[in-house]
């Protein structure tokens, strides 16, 4: 039987081009579309939100690992429309564990 990790955590920032910006004021639930397209690709989207400065957009994602969010960042930065920055988020807990040496 295969071994199946636990799901990662990862927040993902993300800023709209020109073309990104001018599909999300005419068609605003694109951004919906988007996050189920995520979804099918087997990440999860936990949480997003709006921002006001450097980034459009912060989104918590939770995958099987870094190759799934590799291939949503891909996907997404194909379109054109938008960059991204994608970080691995460890929990403090665990955070703290490793620095014990747990």
């Amino acid at each position: 039987m295969a071994y199946l990790s636990p799901m990662s955590t990862y927040l993902m920032l993300s800023t709209l081009g020109p073309d990104g910006m001018a599909t999300l004021r005419q068609h605003p639930e694109r951004l919906m579309e988007v996050n189920a397209e995520v979804e099918a690709m087997g990440v999860r989207v936990v949480a997003q939100w709006a921002l006001l400065g450097p980034y459009d957009f912060a989104t918590v994602l939770e995958a099987q690992d870094e190759h799934a969010v590799t291939r949503v960042a891909v996907a997404l930065g194909a379109r054109g429309t938008l960059k991204t920055r994608t970080m691995t988020a460890v929990p403090i807990e665990e955070f703290l564990e490793a620095l014990r040496g747990g």
